[in-house]
C-alpha cells in the first residue's frame, strides 16, 4: 500500500518557518506535489549512490557524507533532559543538524589555522586556536602546560621521544633554539609518516604488488629510525632559520622541508 503524501497543514508548518509571510492554502497543496517530486528524484540517486559503495547493503544509506548516528545522538539527549519525560525524532533531526553545524563551525577554524599554519593536518594546537577564536577556549594553567609538554611518541627503535628532547635536540645539534609549536609539529610528523609507510609496506606486502616499491618503503621506514631522522630535520631546518635571519626553528622551517630528502 503506497505511503500517504505528506499533509499540506504539515507542509505548511515546516515551510513557515522559512518566511515571515503567510501562505496560501493553494501554495501549501502545491508543495506537497513538488516534495513529493523531490523525492521522486532523490530516492532512486540515493539508492544507486548506496549500492555503489557496498553492493549488499539493505538499507538506504546517504552517500554523500556521514552523518551523526540517530539512536546514539537520541539516547544522549534523553540522558539530559530533565523536565519531559521522552525525546521525538523531530527533536532528535534538530539535534543533529546542530551538532553538525557546530562540528563544522569548528573543523572550519580549525582549518583556517592548519592553513596558516602551512601544514594539511589539523593538529591540536589548531582545535585550541580555532575554540578561542569561538569563545569555548581555556587558558591553560602552568602545570596543564608543563603536562602537555612532557607528551610524546614512540619512536622507531624504541624509546618515547618529547618536546622537551626536541628542544633538547636542537640546541645541542642544530646549535639553536626551536619553539614549542615546531617541536611538536616535528613529533607528530615523525609519526604521522611512519604510521603512513608502515601501512603501505602492509598493503603491498600482503597484496603481492611490485616488490621494488615494497623495498623502497622498507628503506624509506628504516631511515626514519632511532633519533636519526629528527636530527637531520632539525638541522636542515636551522640552516633554512638562518639564511632567513631568524634568531630560532618555527614551524615554518619545519613544514617546507623534504622528509627523506
Amino acid at each position: 500500500m503506497p505511503a500517504k503524501p505528506y499533509a499540506p497543514s504539515h507542509i505548511g508548518s515546516v515551510a513557515s518557518t522559512f518566511t515571515s509571510m503567510r501562505i496560501a492554502g493553494a501554495v501549501k497543496d502545491n508543495l506537497v506535489t513538488l516534495v513529493c517530486e523531490e523525492l521522486d528524484r532523490l530516492v532512486p540517486s540515493m539508492e544507486a549512490a548506496t549500492l555503489d559503495n557496498d553492493a549488499e547493503r539493505k538499507t538506504l544509506d546517504d552517500a554523500q557524507r556521514t552523518r551523526l548516528n540517530y539512536n546514539r545522538t537520541r539516547e544522549l539527549m534523553i540522558d539530559r533532559i530533565e523536565h519531559v519525560e521522552s525525546v521525538g525524532s523531530a527533536a532528535v533531526q534538530g539535534g543533529i543538524e546542530h551538532l553538525e553545524k557546530f562540528l563544522a563551525r569548528i573543523i572550519r577554524h580549525c582549518e583556517e589555522a592548519a592553513t596558516r599554519d602551512r601544514v594539511s593536518t589539523i593538529k591540536p594546537r589548531h582545535l585550541e586556536i580555532a575554540l578561542h577564536s569561538m569563545g569555548k577556549g581555556n587558558s591553560p594553567d602552568a602545570d596543564d602546560e608543563e603536562q602537555h609538554e612532557e607528551q610524546g611518541i614512540e619512536v622507531q627503535g624504541g624509546g618515547i621521544i618529547t618536546i622537551t628532547h626536541v628542544k633538547s635536540m636542537s640546541r645541542t645539534h642544530a646549535k639553536m633554539a626551536i619553539t614549542d609549536d615546531a617541536a611538536e609539529d616535528l613529533l607528530l610528523t615523525y609519526g604521522d609518516m611512519v604510521s603512513e609507510l608502515e601501512n603501505d609496506i602492509r598493503q603491498h606486502a600482503n597484496l603481492g604488488r611490485d616488490p621494488m616499491y615494497f623495498i623502497d618503503s622498507v628503506n624509506r621506514l628504516s631511515a626514519l629510525m632511532a633519533f636519526g631522522w629528527i636530527r637531520r630535520m632539525l638541522m636542515k631546518a636551522a640552516d633554512n632559520a638562518r639564511e632567513r635571519g631568524y634568531s630560532r626553528i618555527d614551524i615554518e622551517q619545519i613544514v617546507h622541508i623534504d622528509p627523506f630528502e
